[in-house]
């Protein structure tokens, strides 16, 4: 998967705690750790990067977060 065009967040600014994503063409999204070309690759179906892409804006993964609810 390495020929995609592999994308990285308008908001990683050099974190090291990013990842790229790279549209398919069977309109399925896949991910895939950005300091590692060669890292596993997950595959999303549209509906799931749109549920995982809202939770991230709504903060759902915020790791702040989740430690003071837990």
């Amino acid at each position: 998967m390495n020929h995609l065009a592999w994308r990285k967040s308008a908001r990683c600014s050099g974190a090291s705690a990013c990842v790229e994503f790279a549209e398919l063409a069977d309109g399925n999204v896949a991910i895939r750790d950005s300091k590692r070309e060669d890292s596993p690759v997950l595959v999303f179906t549209p509906e799931e990067w749109s549920a995982f892409t809202a939770g991230v804006r709504d903060g759902e993964f915020d790791l702040a977060l989740t430690a003071s609810v837990a």
